[in-house]
């Protein structure tokens, strides 16, 4: 999954593309890396940012690149938000696949709205309360939670993909977009990366971690574009882990070393 970000506020400057020749050129590049889908972000969520944007910024933003990706490419499009309101647009617009940072949580109303298209659904692990205890049993959990609402709306189980939010649990925040948490948020994100078979719980696994904070906690890089090579590190042990699709802004690079990640690794089952 090739990431389309359209959000100037985004915590990763160099990923941002906000014009039609950009955004032709990056889609164009994405898919001939090999991308088989791409995800459209029109509000940064990173929870150390104070990146809120109105809803009217956001659709604008998300709008005007779903249509500028169906000019070029004929790849499914995938929209990250959780605002009932911009998700309704987005599927109005040719969008088959919602993904909720909030799990269907934060808008009560995004259960009503999904229950009316034909949609996929990227579910992402959520809570508004303080969540305690061990934090893969805790991650389990909160995604089972999304899954009932996600029956409610009456989308298919065969449609549904799990992300475990990797990034979005932190003890305090800018924003309303984390899950907040009393223990380290570095040994958070490695327990699960380390234990993605766990939390499947018979869904595919969608992991996102190209340029996240725990690549520069780890290799001591403050700066987003120079953890390339940690993000594509992280990406292919997460393959190996159990991760089924990989979000990435670095799709030649990821592509080329998942793919010999899944070679290489025991559980592969030949060419």
């Amino acid at each position: 999954m090739g990431i389309l970000n359209t959000s100037p506020e985004s915590f990763f400057k160099k990923s941002v593309k906000t014009t039609k020749k950009t955004i032709r050129d990056t889609i164009k590049k994405m898919e001939s890396d090999g991308a088989d889908f791409i995800d459209v972000g029109g509000m940064s969520t990173a929870p150390y940012l104070s990146t809120l944007t109105s809803e009217k910024t956001e659709s604008k933003r998300i709008i005007s690149a779903i249509k500028h990706i169906q000019n070029y490419s004929n790849l499914p499009i995938s929209v990250d938000t959780c605002r009932s309101s911009v998700a309704k647009l987005a599927l109005d617009n040719g969008t088959e696949i919602i993904n909720d940072i909030s799990g269907l949580k934060y808008d009560p109303k995004m259960v009503d709205v999904i229950s009316n298209y034909d949609v996929s659904l990227i579910l992402c692990a959520f809570s508004t309360k303080t969540v305690l205890g061990n934090q893969v049993t805790a991650t389990k959990k909160l995604l089972s939670e999304s899954l009932k609402l996600a029956k409610k709306a009456n989308v298919s189980s065969s449609r549904i993909v799990l992300d475990p939010a990797i990034g979005f649990f932190r003890k305090s925040g800018k924003g309303p977009f984390f899950t907040r948490i009393k223990s380290d948020w570095l040994s958070r994100d490695l327990q699960i990366i380390q234990n993605l078979k766990n939390i499947k719980q018979k869904h595919s696994i969608l992991i996102s971690v190209s340029n996240k904070s725990f690549i520069g906690k780890l290799l001591n890089k403050d700066n987003p574009p120079d953890r390339l090579f940690g993000s594509i590190a992280a990406e292919a042990l997460c393959v190996v882990n159990g991760a089924d699709i990989i979000r990435t802004h670095n799709v030649a690079q990821t592509k080329d070393a998942i793919t010999i990640a899944e070679k290489l690794s025991r559980s592969h089952k030949g060419l």
